[in-house]
């Protein structure tokens, strides 16, 4: 295979009001793993020049699964994290907040603590 799962679709829709498909993951020592250049969240707009815009989920199953040996793939990146499917997953992975959505309040947190220790010291 090309070592890359899908999600998205007319009937299975990954981000409410999008039917696109996106890769929801990459197989390990795949060969899009090997390759380096797809990633986690991507949404892939065509397979080998046919576009994927309004296909339910097993139509673009099928085409990947057609697309020969040498296979072209026009994507998008992914510009912002995803909020998650609509549903489900349903392929087994547990969800998870990214790293950011941590480190960035908490470094904020940590910022506005040391200003008012600052401030406070200051009047002393």
């Amino acid at each position: 295979g090309l070592g890359f799962n899908i999600v998205g679709g007319t009937d299975q829709q990954y981000v409410s009001n999008d039917s696109s498909i996106y890769v929801s993951r990459i197989k390990k020592d795949g060969a899009a793993h090997l390759d380096g250049r797809l990633q986690e969240g991507d949404k892939i707009l065509a397979v080998n020049g046919k576009d994927l815009k309004d296909l339910r989920h097993k139509d673009a199953v099928e085409l990947f699964r057609n697309a020969g040996y040498d296979v072209s793939l026009k994507i998008q990146r992914r510009l912002q994290p995803q909020n998650g499917p609509v549903g489900h997953r349903g392929d087994g992975e547990s969800g998870g907040l990214p790293l950011a959505a941590i480190l960035v309040p908490g470094l904020a947190l940590a910022a506005a603590a040391v200003w008012i220790l600052l401030r406070y010291r200051q009047r002393m």
